[in-house]
């Protein structure tokens, strides 16, 4: 009886000890990610702040600012501590981690392709040229886009599903809000409104 009991418990210990090794690496990877996304952003933040300097004109819905700035602090807090909390655990983690950086290739590009007119806050200028290169040739916003795959991508990277469907409806309020006083702002252009004509929001011939 002693020596059965001896065989059936070694294999248990193994078993347990592979156990934090796995969810140690899978936690340093993510954090990884994690950290390289945080870099990005604060990067942009640094960006915003230079450009907003020299621009003048109206923001498109100032009052929901404080929501988006805790939405998008929530967005790098939640997620690893979900992650911490529940041992996340992402079986496949290549098609998000893939999401992620066309997400992040997505934004920059429209970055760049507003240029001294990006900020952070929506500041719309009460005369600029409508931007038609890059992103902005197929669709109104793909910095948008960009930021609502980057609420899907990095929680479930990491395996935190419920960051990622909760703070994805809160970016949504946020969106919703910012975007249509965004093109109120934008349609008293007439050259935005014959730049833009017909071109979708978010896909490309869909919507």
């Amino acid at each position: 009886m002693t020596g059965r009991a001896a065989g059936v418990a070694a294999p248990i210990g193994v078993r347990g000890a592979h156990r934090p090794t796995s969810r140690k690496w899978l936690s340093a990877w993510y954090l990884a990610v994690w950290a390289f996304s945080a870099s990005q952003r604060l990067r942009e933040l640094r960006i915003s702040r230079r450009r907003e300097a020299g621009l003048t004109g109206e923001r498109a819905c100032p009052g929901g600012y404080p929501l988006m700035v805790g939405a998008h602090l929530g967005l790098f807090l939640l997620p690893p501590l979900e992650v911490y909390l529940r041992g996340g655990r992402c079986r496949r983690r290549l098609p998000w981690v893939l999401l992620l950086s066309g997400a992040h290739w997505l934004r920059w590009s429209s970055v760049r392709a507003l240029g001294p007119y990006w900020n952070v806050r929506a500041t719309v200028p009460a005369e600029m040229t409508p931007v038609t290169s890059g992103p902005y040739h197929f669709i109104r916003h793909p910095n948008y886009v960009a930021v609502c795959l980057e609420f899907l991508a990095l929680p479930l990277a990491g395996g935190a599903p419920l960051s990622a469907a909760s703070l994805s409806c809160v970016n949504a309020l946020v969106l919703a809000c910012r975007i249509r006083a965004e093109e109120r702002l934008l349609a008293r252009s007439p050259a935005y409104r014959r730049a833009f004509e017909g071109r979708a929001r978010f896909i490309p011939g869909v919507f």
